[in-house]
């Protein structure tokens, strides 16, 4: 991290970081869409005009404002608008309908709530209505709009919980995770710290603003002065045309985008998909090695990868000057500033970046242990360079005839399949076995059937051990996935194929 991004690492809050850094490179882009351009110093202006007008409104610093909004320079304009008045936010992925948005608007309280209209044929504001959401105002092309000479100071401290994010509830209502300026300020400066960025490089933000790698990355674009492209909607190819005009040196999401921007480069092997890009980057979800080395060899970029959740936004990220061994097999290194704890193969975690808690008091007993470090959930061990490698998650660990067996173990030697495009690999209830191993697979186009006996000869000829060798084989045309960071939906194929064997 330069000097300049250290410094302004330091910053108490995100507005005390959105104005320092106005003051250092007002003309310079921050955010890109399409043919608009936003600058650092017209964030801070129209952020405070935005400011003035939601106060106008009636909001104030405590008050707490939901927002489902999609990917759009307004919505950080807003976001930072809210910021700057000291409100209380609570993003909403604007994929959720009536359920989740319904019980983040109770639990938050929310006293205003912010849609985008009629979105993607979708109508929020006849959901909010239908909700009976307080405060609903559209905040798409147009947002409240006032003179900052009214508005009071801006926060100075950044440890009060400002933010309230949403776990994706997959098999229970979400969970409300709490956040302060300086923990999203702490997860940002990690992952800018890991990447090595520079001024002359230009990002991309292709997944939900309302994710908490918005902030995460948003922040980061702060630290080093540098712009990214925003996608309302991302799709290849589609999108590839914004990458290119804008060029485009740092993209990424997750594990799903880096194999959706290989298979566009297969489409023509000899030809960068990207002419600029230099680093595909993310994290959310497993990341097999043989992505990593079919990305490296073919699109010649490098690929760093990370591990964070919405607690935490950032724990560990790959580095470019990292070894290949480790960029392929490991979740990285974290900073200084992260304290990472194994305890019986689980992953815990204490530093700045870590939320402070639920808003179910309950929830967050059970979360932290007694020296308050937070229980994720997540099995692995650190590496002696201390480089983080995860193995799977507490539930992904599939208990076979008393065994433990790592589905992630087999995800990994099944994804260097040629007729494997995607897997997933679930324990399901067995009256003998207690769980059986059973093996869902995506195939990519032209690929041979897979059967369950090719599987089985595969894995031995890798070396799996046969009490861990799929008792079931499932083709499914495509894995069920969220809408953030395409992550599958494990539960899902649980209820689908658990009747079955």
């Amino acid at each position: 991290m330069n000097d300049t991004a250290h410094a302004l690492s330091a910053c108490r809050t995100l507005w005390e970081l959105v104005a320092r850094r106005a003051d250092l490179t007002p003309d310079r882009p921050v955010l890109l869409q399409e043919d608009r351009t936003l600058s650092f110093g017209e964030l801070r202006d129209r952020a405070e005009r935005v400011a003035a007008g939601l106060y106008d409104m009636g909001v104030r610093p405590g008050t707490v404002v939901a927002w489902q909004l999609p990917t759009r320079i307004e919505t950080a304009l807003l976001s930072f608008a809210l910021a700057r008045l000291g409100a209380v936010q609570s993003p909403v992925i604007p994929f959720y309908r009536d359920r989740e948005v319904g019980f983040a608007l109770r639990e938050s309280k929310a006293e205003y709530f912010a849609v985008p209209g009629e979105w993607r044929g979708f109508d929020h504001t006849a959901m909010a209505r239908r909700l009976g959401a307080k405060g609903v105002f559209e905040a798409y092309d147009v947002l409240p709009d006032g003179d900052p000479a009214a508005l009071p100071a801006p926060p100075a401290e950044g440890t009060s919980v400002r933010w309230i994010y949403w776990t994706s509830g997959t098999t229970s209502d979400p969970k409300g995770v709490l956040h302060t300026d300086r923990s999203l300020i702490a997860g940002g400066s990690c992952l800018a710290h890991a990447l090595r960025l520079s001024a002359d490089d230009v990002g991309s933000m292709a997944f939900p603003y309302a994710h908490i790698a918005g902030p995460d990355y948003t922040v980061m674009l702060l630290l080093y002065g540098f712009p990214a492209v925003m996608f309302e909607h991302f799709a290849l190819p589609a999108a590839l045309a914004e990458y290119r005009r804008h060029g485009v040196t740092v993209a990424g999401g997750s594990t799903a985008f880096y194999s959706m921007f290989l298979a566009e480069q297969r489409k023509r092997p000899s030809e960068p998909v990207i002419p600029t890009l230099r680093l595909l980057a993310g994290g959310g979800a497993p990341k097999p090695p043989e992505v990593y080395h079919s990305v490296v060899r073919e699109m010649g970029v490098q690929l760093t990868h990370g591990y964070g959740m919405t607690e935490v936004p950032m724990i560990t990220m790959g580095a470019p000057d990292d070894t290949a061994e480790n960029l392929a097999t490991t979740e990285g290194r974290p900073p200084e500033s992260m304290e990472i704890r194994i305890v019986d193969g689980e992953v815990r975690l204490r530093g700045e970046a870590v939320c402070q808690g639920y808003l179910d008091p309950a929830q967050t007993a059970e979360a932290f242990d007694e020296d308050g470090y937070l229980i994720t959930g997540d099995v692995g061990h650190l590496t002696k360079s201390g480089h983080l490698v995860l193995t799977g998650r507490l539930k992904d660990v599939i208990i076979r005839k008393g065994e433990n067996i790592s589905a992630k173990e087999i995800e990994d030697l099944l994804h260097r399949h040629p007729a494997v495009g995607d897997v997933a690999v679930i324990g399901l209830p067995d009256a003998e076995r207690g769980e059986r191993v059973c093996a869902v697979v995506e195939q990519p186009p032209g690929a041979a059937e897979l059967t369950l006996p090719v599987v089985i000869s595969y894995l031995r000829e890798e070396g799996l051990s046969v009490h861990k060798l799929p008792e079931q084989l499932e083709v499914v045309d495509a894995l069920p996935r969220n809408e953030t960071l395409r992550k599958v939906l494990k539960y899902k194929l649980r209820e689908r194929f658990s009747g079955e064997g």
